[in-house]
């Protein structure tokens, strides 16, 4: 069998199976949930989402949440395969937003069960004018602790306004960056490795 017969077969072999490809790709998008925004709501969810061990997903919202109107400070939220969804945690419910708001990163699940995330904005540094982001711990429950405020440092070396998901690593320890801040005000990588002995003890490096 010569080449030329070869090409033959194999550009029929392609008009025949060509569309039973394209037809395999074919799929079905099912709607799960629609924000409603604030106060009863997030909005502006704009990060993946996190599996929970218990087959649930959990995510952020940058916006919405029953603080902050009218447009809210962010939320926590829960959603299950079928599409029941729960609202967590709304940002800013501490006095001056000291527990962070505009999360506009995803969340990540530790060992211990727990999800681990930032806020753009918030927390309890006063060297920016609405804060200078967090590092948040956050229970399947909904029960929110601050473990570290960015800027907590002279000249904001530790950086300022995290905007991206914190990466687990063994040893208690989370690895992730800033927009800005760090020596030269031009962002940083940090780790933060949280002490076993003590349920709010931290350090960023």
């Amino acid at each position: 069998m010569n080449k030329a017969t070869l090409l033959k077969i194999a550009c029929i072999l392609f008009a025949f199976c060509a569309p039973t490809a394209i037809a395999s790709l074919a799929q079905v998008l099912t709607t799960l949930h629609s924000f409603t925004g604030y106060p009863n709501d997030g909005t502006g969810p704009a990060s993946a989402l996190a599996r929970g061990s218990d087959g649930d997903y959990y995510g952020t919202t940058g916006a919405g949440g029953d603080n902050c109107m009218p447009s809210g400070c962010g939320t926590v939220f829960k959603i299950t395969p079928g599409g029941t969804e729960t609202t967590l945690y709304s940002f800013c419910s501490q006095n001056n937003c000291a527990d962070g708001w505009t999360p506009t990163a995803g969340l990540v699940q530790a060992t211990d069960g727990n999800f681990y995330g930032t806020t753009y904005a918030g927390g309890t540094s006063t060297h920016c004018d609405y804060g200078c982001g967090t590092i948040f711990r956050i229970t399947p429950g909904g029960t929110l602790t601050t473990l570290y405020s960015f800027c907590s440092r002279r000249g904001c070396s530790d950086g300022q306004l995290p905007d991206a998901a914190l990466v687990p690593a063994p040893g208690s320890n989370f690895y992730g960056s800033t927009g800005e801040g760090g020596t030269s005000n031009d962002g940083t990588v940090f780790r933060l490795t949280l002490l076993r002995e003590c349920s709010v003890c931290r350090n960023v490096e």
